[in-house]
This record gives structure tokens, sequence and C-alpha cells, in this order.
């Protein structure tokens, strides 16, 4: 399994724009094939920041979210959106232990 995890930071008054823009794609994500979890969620820290989280079953399965129509439409989508800078990082799962 994989991990994506990440941050979208957008100019003042534009975080709520951005997740309603990205509800779609969330949706259609949702719906693939090795999708575990696919979350936009606002940063209670920072009213300018999205967190991104995401767990895949593998490479493969990521690649196709990647490939996939909805993730074009996405890429076209935000060029219109009020992002300043994003950070997202893949992280490889080598074991997994239940904490509660």
């Amino acid at each position: 399994m994989l991990i994506v995890a990440g941050s979208i930071v957008a100019e003042p008054g534009g975080r709520e724009p951005f997740l309603n823009a990205v509800q779609p794609m969330v949706a259609a994500t949702l719906e693939e094939s090795g999708c575990h979890e696919y979350a936009f969620t606002p940063d209670p820290n920072d009213d300018n920041r999205v967190l991104l989280y995401e767990l895949w079953d593998d490479q493969t399965a990521l690649d196709g979210h990647f490939a996939s129509a909805h993730m074009a439409d996405w890429q076209e989508t935000r060029k219109r959106l009020a992002v300043t800078s994003a950070s997202i990082k893949k992280y490889l799962i080598s074991s997994i232990e239940d904490l509660g």
C-alpha cells in the first residue's frame, strides 16, 4: 500500500472555491479500483491551507488514477484556482499496526 499526503495553500479567500471545485474529482476517485481513502480537508489551523490524504493499494492503482479522465479534467480546473503552493509526497508502507 501507499499513502499520498500533503498540503495546498490558496490565496486568501481561495480555500473554499478550491474545496468546492475539487469535489467532483474526489467523488470520482473514491470509485476507482485500489483507492481506499481520498480526502481534501480544510486545515483547522490555517484559513488558506488544504490538507490532502490518499490511501492506495499500490502504484498500479495510483497510476490508473493519474491516467483517469477526471484527473485530467481536474488538472485543467486547478489552473484556474487561486493556489499559491503545493507540497505533496508519496509514502510507501512497509508495515501496518493497529493503534486504535
